[in-house]
């Protein structure tokens, strides 16, 4: 596979509060990795810094080769990277149509961006069928597929997505994974996944990263992480580990 992403000793935080320390992360192209850690572990302030919300203080993030430190937000969404932050992050005033158009905004090929948005409908076909009704008209399920179907319009390379599952329903979480799985196979995409959900989370990655207080403490397969964390019929998995770095 080819390298997309390659992250070296990146440090972050929000003025003086360091949150991220030497955090190293690659991510192959049609690859999914799931980022696991408790609550504070720093998760979201590595999506943040990916897509140049914060600005690292140390280290060096490559997309493809391109360096992105400190190219800003836009240029980067125009290099293949999208983030889909925590909290189905739509406009609720916007109707499904126009939030869609959002997802375009950077693109400078318009045409191609009216094809992405008629892509996306085909995609997901319960926006289609409410294109015209508000964001706020749209159940919770519905929004958080809205928000990842606007991230699609600009054509990632890479997307960030930051807890998609975080209060679905069981059968909402299951088409949402399901989603992914069918992007990163017939499309090739590659996805920067954070969810509390670990089993969920690592049922749908190919590779797994843990972190806890800002640096990276486990890294490996999915499927050998899921064994080593989370008790299954066979296997109790390790519950001193499981306490340790995902705090149950």
């Amino acid at each position: 596979m080819t390298s997309l992403l390659t992250v070296g000793g990146l440090a972050a935080g929000y003025g003086p509060v360091a949150v991220l320390h030497d955090v190293d992360l690659r991510v192959e192209a049609g690859q999914i990795v799931a980022v696991l850690g408790a609550n504070g572990a720093g998760k979201t302030t590595l999506l943040r810094a990916l897509s140049g919300l914060i600005r690292p203080t140390a280290g060096t993030l490559d997309l493809a080769g391109t360096p992105l430190i400190p190219v800003p937000v836009e240029e980067r969404v125009r290099l293949g990277l999208a983030h889909v932050p925590e909290g189905q992050a739509v406009v609720a005033e916007l109707t499904v149509d126009e939030n869609l158009r959002l997802g375009g905004l950077w693109r400078r090929d318009r045409a191609d961006a009216a094809r992405a948005r008629d892509e996306v409908y085909q995609l997901l076909p319960p926006l289609a069928a409410r294109r015209r009704h508000a964001g706020h008209q749209l159940s919770g399920g519905e929004r958080q597929l809205l928000a990842i179907g606007r991230a699609l319009v600009a054509r990632p390379r890479l997307l960030l997505l930051d807890e998609p599952c975080l209060g679905l329903a069981p059968l909402m979480t299951a088409r949402v994974l399901a989603l992914l799985r069918r992007l990163r196979d017939e499309n090739g995409l590659a996805v920067v996944l954070v969810e509390q959900n670990v089993a969920a989370a690592l049922s749908v990655a190919d590779q797994g990263v843990l972190l806890a207080g800002g640096r990276v403490v486990l890294t490996g397969d999915a499927g050998t992480l899921r064994d080593s964390l989370l008790p299954t019929a066979g296997a109790p998995g390790d519950a001193a580990l499981r306490h340790a770095y995902l705090g149950f």
